[in-house]
This record gives C-alpha cells, sequence and structure tokens, in this order.
C-alpha cells in the first residue's frame, strides 16, 4: 500500500505539472502573436549591397480628394515582384507618418504582387496585370469611405504604373482571396485599368 501522504504529494506534482505545461504553453503562443504583430507593421529591409535611387510614388491627399506625384529614395531588389513590393511597402509607411494626409495604420499593406503577362487579342499588345495582394490587418484597419479607399487604390496603381509603365490592368486580393470592397465601399472585385491612372477607370 502507498501511503497516504505519498498519494497526496504525487497528485499536487501532477496537478502541478499540468498546470505548469498549460502555461508554457499559453507563453509560447503569446510569443509568437507578438512576433506576428511585429512582422505585420515592421517595414521591409531594404536589399543588401544595393543603392539608394529616386522612386516615384503617387501619394493620397484626403484634404484635395486627389494624387500627386512625389520622388522618395529607396534602395530596390532586382526582381520586379520584390521591387514592387517594396515600393507600395514604402508608399504604404509613408501614410502612417503622423503628418500624412491620408493616414493609415501602419499595417503591413501589401503581402505580395504578381505580374501575369496577358495574351495578345486582336491586335492589342497585351500587357501586363499586376495581382496586389493586400493583408487581412491592412483592410481591417483602412478608414472606411468611399473617398479615403478610393484614393489608396488610385495611388496604389498609379505609383505601380509609374514604376511599371508595361502594366496594364491591376486586381486586388485580401490575404489570397477576392473580395467585395476595401474596407465597405472601394470596389475590389474588378479589374483596374492602369493606363487611366491616376483617373484610373475598370473593367
Amino acid at each position: 500500500m502507498i501511503p497516504r501522504h505519498q498519494r497526496v504529494l504525487f497528485w499536487i506534482l501532477l496537478v502541478g505539472s499540468v498546470a505548469m505545461a498549460v502555461v508554457i504553453i499559453r507563453m509560447r503562443e503569446r510569443a509568437h502573436d507578438r512576433m506576428l504583430t511585429a512582422s505585420d507593421t515592421m517595414p521591409l529591409n531594404p536589399p543588401a549591397q544595393s543603392s539608394a535611387k529616386s522612386v516615384p510614388l503617387m501619394i493620397a491627399n484626403d484634404l484635395t480628394g486627389g494624387v500627386h506625384e512625389e520622388e522618395q529614395e529607396m534602395a530596390l531588389p532586382a526582381d520586379p515582384n520584390a521591387r514592387a513590393r517594396v515600393i507600395l511597402q514604402h508608399l504604404i509607411a509613408d501614410y502612417a507618418q503622423p503628418a500624412s494626409k491620408h493616414p493609415i495604420s501602419p499595417n503591413n499593406g501589401a503581402e505580395n504582387i504578381y505580374f501575369i503577362p496577358l495574351p495578345k487579342q486582336d491586335g492589342d499588345a497585351g500587357g501586363v496585370m499586376a495581382v496586389v495582394n493586400l493583408s487581412g490587418s491592412f483592410a481591417a484597419a483602412h478608414p472606411s469611405g468611399i473617398e479615403p479607399e478610393t484614393l489608396t487604390l488610385l495611388s496604389i496603381i498609379g505609383t505601380l504604373r509609374l514604376n511599371f509603365p508595361q502594366l496594364t490592368q491591376v486586381r486586388f486580393l485580401v490575404d489570397g482571396q477576392p473580395r467585395e470592397t476595401l474596407a465597405g465601399h472601394a470596389d475590389l472585385t474588378r479589374v483596374y485599368l492602369a493606363s487611366e491612372s491616376p483617373g484610373v477607370k475598370h473593367l
């Protein structure tokens, strides 16, 4: 027979071990959440061994209800997809500044940008479509309203058009999935014509 005090000690140790395991698992989950949050708000690091160059951006202005071109210095990678992502990250980071005239929360805006060659049709040169995959956190934190949402789309499309002249169309996804609107108003179901930026038309 196991003495009563040893049985009590066994159960105390068992309960303590289970409780400690739960605490450790919970702490690990919280640390993981903090890492995800940090990566979501952290600006993209410039590529190594790449010199800064002047890059045109189309900056939105809520006061005027329009967008205007502005040059910024940044280091860019050679790969077009990565280069487009860095440019849009700089653009969106600019909107998170205290003096921004188009304020947006400092979230990781563009997760990925993919360039897709378009087939030639009836003498048309074809061109290129950019698929811009926005993060869900960016869409969730974006100010709601037809004007601020539209200005954000115009800004993104215009910036891509300035830096990639071969671009003809732009499509938006959120977390890799189609979405009806950016934050309740601006249409994300359409394909936008980049050639008409900054007064972008859609198909």
